[in-house]
């Protein structure tokens, strides 16, 4: 079992930043592919960004790209996503999960409770 706990989450105005954190606990962190997905309200959970096993290795949704960005320290045994210029369309409730290196969210082993960004000035 991998325990999955995000913070960092909060209320942001327009063009503003975050960084969302999931420190992981249990079997070995860095034995897994680590996800962010989100879901806004009414809408399905969808993909935002993947980071490989080591690190070296980055996906991200065309809806995020150059304005997120995954990073993970396996010596803390934690996963960031750092999000820049945020907007309206970007609240949600963002979720980390662990598993094989995909942008689907059933080949994801574990997963977080969510923690809840909301964009709004």
């Amino acid at each position: 079992q991998v325990q999955l706990v995000e913070s960092g989450g909060g209320l942001v105005q327009p063009g503003g930043s975050l960084t969302l954190s999931c420190a992981a606990s249990g079997r070995t962190f860095s034995n897994y592919a680590m996800g962010w997905f989100r879901q806004a309200p009414g809408k399905e959970r969808e993909f935002v960004a993947v980071i490989s096993t080591s690190g070296v290795g980055t996906t991200y949704a065309d809806s995020v790209k150059g304005h997120f960005t995954i990073s993970r320290d396996n010596a803390k045994n934690t996963v960031y996503l750092r999000m820049y210029s945020l907007q309206p369309e970007d609240t949600a409730v963002y979720y980390c999960a662990a598993g094989g290196y995909a942008t689907t969210s059933n080949l994801y082993y574990y997963w977080g409770q969510g923690t809840q960004v909301t964009v709004s000035s």
